[in-house]
């Protein structure tokens, strides 16, 4: 389906003008047979015909603000898309259509019911048909669907949400290529995650290839953020062409451990975060020692034996490696 944008349609003054003349026509003619007192049945045919005629005009009047469109179809043909703020008439049998109207998901555009019922009791909503209105609207949107539990590379449940920037761009493909666009692309983006999402680990593992060259890497969903929402955006973009949908940006919004094994891994990541401390302080305490030793060799300062060279080195790392504050005992005597 290809769309077809309906140009030269701004005539909503001029058929408005038309419209009001003919309703002018229809009261002038009443009144003339009252005044008149004539029962001509051609004179009260007119009169009914031109009212007729105005109101099924007056349905052909199509108002629309900036970034709106509006789908037409005549007896079940489509006949074009109606772009662009301004006043148009179009022909007054022509149909708007719009699946997705009445379609309230977690996205920004959307008023889900008992927000709608709030503004209508608070008077901050005018009419009940504008909720349901068939303009489809052209403007970016954020679909933020909820958090979804999935099972990461390694097998590990974690919960995460991602925020789905998108707009329309071919009308024609969003009403008639699908059923209901924003239920499509609600579930595009659910299936799309958890496609990508299996691909990847929660942190860092050893021999783990998430880029399908069959060598190992570092990609994981904590520290490849950015890599893995743009992975997301385009499998869901390719899922969604069909539907004349662009997909801007998807971004992750929420990410963590499923609740039953979020200790455990708090546990691991402390484990593995004490592993890391100690092993820079034992590093660091043994590169100091050997600057001790090479420093009291070079000066001569004292001359030291192996045993006592060995004695030195576990004193001062128990000093430098330790949790606590050393107590020295300080040797008044000889030192051998």
């Amino acid at each position: 389906m290809e769309e077809k944008v309906l140009t030269g349609k701004k005539h909503g003054m001029l058929a408005l003008f038309g419209i009001m003349v003919l309703y002018l026509l229809a009261v002038v003619g009443f009144v003339y047979g009252l005044y008149m007192n004539d029962e001509n049945p051609v004179l009260i045919f007119s009169v009914i015909t031109l009212i007729v005629f105005a109101s099924v005009l007056l349905s052909g009047l199509k108002v629309l603000k900036p970034q709106e469109a509006l789908v037409l179809t005549l007896f079940g043909r489509y006949v074009g898309t109606l772009k662009g703020d301004g006043f148009y008439f179009v022909n007054p049998f022509c149909i708007s259509v719009n699946p997705a109207a009445k379609t309230r998901l977690g996205q920004s555009g959307d008023v889900n019911d008992s927000a709608a019922l709030l503004a209508i009791a608070n008077k901050t909503v005018n009419t009940s048909a504008e909720m349901s209105s068939k303009k489809i609207s052209l403007k970016i949107m954020t679909l933020n669907n909820s958090r979804q539990k999935i099972n990461d590379c390694l097998g590990n449940p974690i919960e995460i949400g991602i925020a789905v920037t998108w707009k329309i761009v071919d009308t024609a493909k969003a009403v008639f290529n699908v059923d209901n666009y924003k239920e499509f692309l609600s579930l595009q983006c659910d299936s799309a995650l958890r496609d990508i999402v299996r691909i990847y680990p929660y942190d860092i593992a050893p021999n783990v290839d998430t880029t399908g060259d069959g060598v190992a890497d570092e990609g994981s969903l904590r520290g490849s953020s950015e890599i893995v929402a743009e992975r997301i955006r385009k499998e869901i973009q390719k899922r969604v062409e069909e539907a004349g949908i662009e997909v801007i940006e998807a971004r992750i919004t929420y990410l963590a451990y499923a609740t039953e094994i979020a200790a455990v891994m708090l546990q691991r990541q402390q484990a593995s975060a004490i592993i890391d401390a100690r092993k820079m302080i034992v590093d660091g305490a043994v590169g100091m020692v050997e600057m001790a030793l090479e420093r009291l060799s070079e000066n001569h300062t004292v001359e030291l034996d192996e045993e006592r060279k060995a004695a030195m080195v576990s004193n001062l790392l128990v000093v430098l490696c330790g949790n606590r504050d050393a107590q020295p005992i300080v040797n008044s005597g000889s030192l051998y």
